[in-house]
C-alpha cells in the first residue's frame, strides 16, 4: 500500500507519497491541472494506493479524477490536522509529508465526504439559502428607510430616498424569482424520493427543510447512535470536563445548515400542533424559551434519525403522545399560523 498526502492549492499542488514502512517513494511540486495530478498517479509504483487531501473548496474535481484511477482519496479535517499537524516550520513540502505520515499510520481525522450523486444538488440548495439571505437583507432595509424617516408608504420619502426603496424592491423581486427557480430544479429530483416523502410527514418539515435533511445527512448509517447525530446537528452543547467538574460550552462543531433546518421545523411545530405546543409550554415554564425551543428540534431530530435508519413512516407520536392533527397531503402547505 502506498500513502499520498496532497497539499492542495488554487495553482500550484505538493504530493508526497511514501511506502508501508514509511520511505519517501515520490515527491512532486505539480501544476493545479488534470493532466499532471493523471500522469503523477499513473508514473507512481503500481499497486493499492490511498490518498489525502484537506477538506478546502476545491477537492471535488481531485476526487472526480483520481476514483476512476482505483486511488482511495480521503478528506481530511482541516481543523482538527491543524491540531495535530502543527510545526514551526510550515511550507507546502512539509505539509504533504506530514499528511502522507499521518495517512500512513491511521491518524487522519476524516471529514465526510459528500456523495457524487447528492453533491450538486446540496451545492444549488446552499445558494438558494444564500439569496434568501440576501432577499430578506434587501426588505429590512426598506423597512429601516421608512423607520429612519418614521414615514409608512414611499411616496412620503425625498426623491432619492424613494430611489433606494425602487432598487431594493427590484433586488428583493429579483433574489425571490432567482429563489422560486432554485426550488424548480430540486423538486422533480428529490420530492419524489423515498426518504423525503418520508420526512414531509413529520410536523414541522416542510419540502424545503425536507431536501435540506437528506442532502446534508447524505446517508444516515455513518451516525451509529441518534446521540451521535444530535452532535453532528449542532442541537447539543459541547462538554468542557476536568478536575471532577462538567461544564458546558458552545460549540460550531457540526453542521450549521441542519441546525437551521431543525430549529425552522421547530417553530413550525410548535405553530401547528397542539401536542408539541404543550411539551414546548412545559419546557419553557422550567428552562425557558431558547433552550425549549432547542429541545422540541432535538426531539424532531430524533424522530428523523429513525425513520431515516429504519426506513419506515413517521408513526404520528412525539415523546409518547399521539398527535391529534396530521398533515394535510397538498401542496403546497397552508400559511403559518401565529405562533
Amino acid at each position: 500500500m502506498l500513502y499520498s498526502g496532497i497539499d492542495l492549492h488554487k495553482h500550484s499542488l505538493v504530493i508526497h507519497t511514501v511506502a508501508e514502512d514509511g520511505a519517501v517513494v515520490r515527491e512532486a511540486e505539480l501544476a493545479t491541472a488534470r493532466a499532471a495530478l493523471t500522469a503523477y498517479f499513473a508514473t507512481t509504483i503500481p499497486g493499492p494506493h490511498r490518498a489525502v487531501v484537506e477538506c478546502l473548496g476545491s477537492w471535488y474535481w481531485v476526487r472526480d479524477l483520481l476514483g476512476p484511477q482505483g486511488i482511495d482519496l480521503r478528506l481530511g479535517h482541516a481543523k482538527y490536522l491543524k491540531a495535530i499537524s502543527y510545526a514551526k516550520v510550515k511550507t507546502d513540502r512539509v505539509d504533504a509529508r506530514t499528511l502522507a505520515q499521518l495517512l500512513r499510520v491511521g491518524l487522519i481525522p476524516e471529514a465526510h465526504m459528500v456523495s457524487a450523486e447528492h453533491r450538486e444538488l446540496r451545492d444549488l440548495l446552499r445558494a438558494r439559502l444564500k439569496l434568501v439571505t440576501r432577499a430578506t437583507r434587501a426588505r429590512h432595509a426598506v423597512t429601516g428607510l421608512f423607520t429612519q424617516y418614521n414615514v409608512r408608504a414611499a411616496a412620503e420619502l425625498p426623491a432619492l430616498v424613494q430611489l433606494q426603496v425602487k432598487l431594493l424592491e427590484e433586488e428583493h423581486a429579483l433574489l425571490a424569482a432567482q429563489v422560486k427557480r432554485c426550488e424548480r430544479e430540486l423538486r422533480p429530483r428529490l420530492l419524489p424520493t423515498a426518504d423525503v416523502q418520508r420526512l414531509v410527514w413529520i410536523p414541522g418539515i416542510g419540502a424545503v427543510i425536507a431536501y435540506t435533511l437528506v442532502l446534508e445527512i447524505d446517508a444516515v448509517h455513518r451516525f451509529p447512535t441518534a446521540r451521535h447525530f444530535h452532535s453532528y446537528c449542532r442541537l447539543v452543547p459541547g462538554a468542557d470536563n476536568s478536575g471532577g467538574k462538567t461544564r458546558h460550552k458552545r460549540s460550531r462543531d457540526g453542521n450549521r445548515y441542519l441546525k437551521l433546518a431543525f430549529h425552522h421545523a421547530a417553530v413550525r411545530a410548535i405553530q401547528y400542533v397542539p401536542e408539541i405546543k404543550q411539551e414546548y409550554q412545559r419546557w419553557r415554564r422550567r428552562k425557558g424559551k431558547g433552550i425549549a425551543r432547542a429541545l422540541v428540534a432535538k426531539e424532531l431530530a430524533t424522530i428523523v434519525y429513525a425513520v431515516l435508519s429504519k426506513g419506515e413512516a413517521f408513526n404520528g407520536t412525539f415523546k409518547g403522545h399521539v398527535l391529534a392533527r396530521t398533515k394535510r397531503s397538498q401542496w403546497p402547505r397552508l400559511a403559518s399560523p401565529p405562533a
